[in-house]
């Protein structure tokens, strides 16, 4: 029995960063405006316009980053997405700490 793939459709604005916790084999394609896709430990940049489109090859968190407001479109046979707001960083935190969740201080 062939399962048909999951498929999500997303409005980004500009600067606006949508979390892909696995994304292998997972198709993403920029539809209107563009977006910046890095995946942990991948030395790659990805960028997509219009038209263009990525398939992720590894099972490694996927940022999907909207460089100008975007419609980005992800399909897959078992899509996984994170929704939801990263708290701001307390005060006095050390943005070291970022270094235990796989980021580095920009």
């Amino acid at each position: 029995m062939n399962a048909r793939p999951q498929r999500l459709a997303l409005s980004l604005p500009k600067k606006a960063i949508f979390t892909v916790p696995d994304a292998h084999e997972v198709d993403i394609e920029c539809q209107s405006g563009a977006v910046w896709i890095t995946i942990d430990h991948d030395r790659r940049d990805i960028v997509l316009e219009p038209g263009d489109h990525f398939r992720g090859d590894s099972h490694r968190r996927a940022l999907v980053a909207a460089l100008a407001p975007s419609c980005v479109r992800f399909s897959a046979k078992r899509l996984s997405v994170a929704v939801g707001q990263e708290e701001a960083p307390r005060r006095g935190t050390s943005p070291w700490r970022l270094w235990l969740h796989g980021m580095s201080p920009a």
